[in-house]
């Protein structure tokens, strides 16, 4: 696994699919989650479009750096942040949004990658707008797929998937695995697959089983705050993708998010929940394509 130093004391791990003079595509994944959560065949598929396709973990998730030595308290920090003691929750919590977003800028510098399409996906898709938003002349276009705008009031979650993401997964594997399937509660009514959950859970829990570094996540994407006024002056092409059945981020998340973008598309998918089920790569493979062409 190739692994790119991007800034002072952070290197990512990354993966790439297709012709590096093809357009290259920066897909972000979402908290908590490693590259995996970028179905390798999906890749791959969009790569055979002539898409030069880079997958990559997060800092604090994966085969990335982690932040170790600064735990975060998870329920100290929204204390905080509840009681409006915002100096105090950043005090916890070991970087911001910003630098998060600016970890793939900065992979796509050490690739000797100049521009490309980013497209982001729930936390990702936050990555990804600010990508956008503070390197404008390095984003060709911007997809955000079952994101939102920060704003408290718009894309939340349901109170089951709330407290399906809150509760704590099991250390041990097979309890890890078995736990994946809570989060049925937000995938596709029609196309969730347990057992694809399942398969999933395994594989991250192998590859690098590291549940810290959500805590850090987490605190830098709430400290973020809402991307409202940016997002109003956004002049790059936009592209948001949100389906219907999804429960942790509510579509109003991403109607708010195009609402707000000037120009910015609008697809909205039945039978998507907060997942990318196979049955609908078609439509979301085809979508990128043609927002990216």
């Amino acid at each position: 696994m190739p692994i790119a130093d991007v800034s002072p004391g952070v290197s990512i791990a990354y993966e790439t699919f297709g012709d590096p003079g093809d357009p290259a595509v920066l897909l972000v994944m979402g908290l908590g989650a490693q590259m995996l959560g970028w179905d390798e065949a999906l890749c791959q598929e969009l790569a055979g479009r002539g898409r030069y396709v880079i997958r990559y973990d997060n800092r604090d998730c994966g085969l990335s750096t982690r932040f170790d030595e600064h735990p975060v308290d998870v329920g100290q920090f929204m204390a905080l942040v509840g009681a409006g003691e915002i100096a105090a929750a950043s005090a916890l919590v070991p970087y911001t949004i910003q630098e998060m977003a600016d970890d793939g800028l900065n992979l796509l510098t050490a690739l000797g990658i100049e521009r490309a399409h980013v497209v982001g996906s729930s936390v990702g898709g936050m990555l990804a707008q600010v990508m956008a938003i503070s390197r404008p002349e390095r984003v060709l276009t911007l997809t955000s797929m079952m994101s939102s705008t920060g704003e408290p009031q718009y894309g939340k979650a349901t109170p089951e998937a709330q407290a399906a993401i809150a509760a704590p997964r099991p250390a041990d594997r097979e309890g890890f695995i078995a736990a994946a399937e809570r989060d049925l509660v937000w995938a596709s009514r029609r196309y969730g697959d347990p057992a694809v959950l399942r398969d999933l859970a395994a594989r991250s829990y192998d590859r690098a089983y590291y549940p810290a570094g959500v805590g850090h996540q987490l605190g830098a994407v709430t400290l973020g705050g809402s991307r409202a006024d940016a997002l109003r002056e956004l002049k790059v092409p936009t592209l948001v993708i949100h389906g219907l059945d999804d429960t942790l981020i509510d579509p109003s998340g991403g109607k708010r998010t195009a609402e707000l973008v000037p120009g910015a598309k609008l697809l909205l998918l039945p039978d998507m929940g907060h997942d990318r089920p196979r049955p609908l790569w078609p439509q979301l493979i085809g979508a990128i394509e043609a927002h990216t062409a």
